[in-house]
């Protein structure tokens, strides 16, 4: 079983509603029953990270219906079926979806509020909600995240085809600014004599692992082009200049990928080595704001319950 869109659960949330006073929540474990949905199911996130997908899409299937007026909210975070949804359940509908909603004129207000014009995301006027279509699985947190990991991954290729177009200096230097973000090397300055120097047995730079210099980290940096991995042989050179220099701890750095030869290589040596590939090194440098800026900020925001609660 998978989990439903944020419409199928519809009519099985209103029948709960029907029952008496209920929570989300609880909705979302009697509908997973219900369903059949296993543990793992249960749990999904969204990918944000902050709300799991059944109790996202439960929200959504509630909040549609509530602006159809078929469900009324008599309490903070409580629902109940309104006698307009109990007066739909007594047809016995086969389904409830979108397209039911638009009998109601208070739900066609809201979608054609939602729905104002073919305007682009620059152009959206203020106001102007998510766009509500009938044939849609997604809530409208899940197309943001969606949306955000559609240009997420657009800036991780521009970056790495940019690192690549430049000077292996300047991917050195790139290298520095990372480090320093992430929290190593002390000073930018201390982090740039120390990185990009040594050039030597298989050693790129050594930069200090926390501000006091209490302990080392010895670095190689190979920009190649992304059909070019790096084998075993290149990571097999890099620790044995580690074991040259009495090191313990070590970053190999690629713009391309490392063979599944050379990453079992590493899981068991007494050493620690971290091999970074081109996808998480442009993963780190947006996590860190380095050769990135924001370019747009979008605010969400919720109904503050507790500003309508009298004492």
């Amino acid at each position: 079983m998978t989990i439903p869109d944020y419409q199928s659960p519809m009519l099985p949330v209103l029948r709960l509603a029907a029952e008496g006073e209920t929570r989300a929540p609880e909705a979302a474990d009697k509908i997973a029953h219900q369903l059949g949905l296993s543990d793992a199911e249960r749990q999904e996130m969204l990918p944000s990270g902050r709300q799991r997908v059944l109790h996202n899409r439960i929200h959504w299937a509630k909040s549609y219906m509530s602006k159809a007026g078929l469900i009324d909210t008599p309490a903070r975070g409580r629902f109940v079926a309104s006698e307009a949804g109990r007066k739909l359940l007594e047809t016995n509908p086969a389904t409830i979806n979108v397209e039911t909603l638009k009998a109601y004129p208070a739900f066609m207000e809201f979608y054609a509020a939602s729905n104002a014009g073919p305007v682009s995301l620059d152009e959206a006027p203020a106001g102007v909600g998510p766009k509500i279509e009938g044939t849609t699985s997604a809530t409208p947190e899940e197309q943001i995240d969606a949306a955000q990991a559609v240009l997420h991954q657009a800036l991780k290729t521009d970056l790495l085809q940019r690192i690549l177009a430049q000077s292996p200096t300047f991917f050195e230097r790139a290298i520095v600014d990372l480090l320093v973000a992430m929290g190593y090397g002390g000073s930018h300055e201390d982090a740039a004599r120390r990185l990009g120097k040594t050039g030597d047995g298989g050693i790129d730079g050594v930069i200090d692992e926390d501000r006091l210099g209490l302990d080392r980290i010895y670095v190689q940096a190979k920009r190649y082009a992304p059909h070019i991995g790096v084998g075993r042989p290149e990571v097999q050179a890099f620790v044995g200049s580690l074991v040259g220099f009495g090191a313990l701890k070590g970053v190999f750095v690629t713009t391309s990928s490392f063979s599944t030869p050379a990453m079992d290589f590493v899981r068991h040596l007494p050493q620690r080595i971290v091999l970074i590939d081109g996808d998480r090194l442009a993963d780190l440098m947006i996590e860190h704001g380095v050769g990135v800026r924001v370019a747009r900020t979008v605010e969400v925001k919720r109904l503050d319950e507790d500003f309508f609660i009298e004492e």
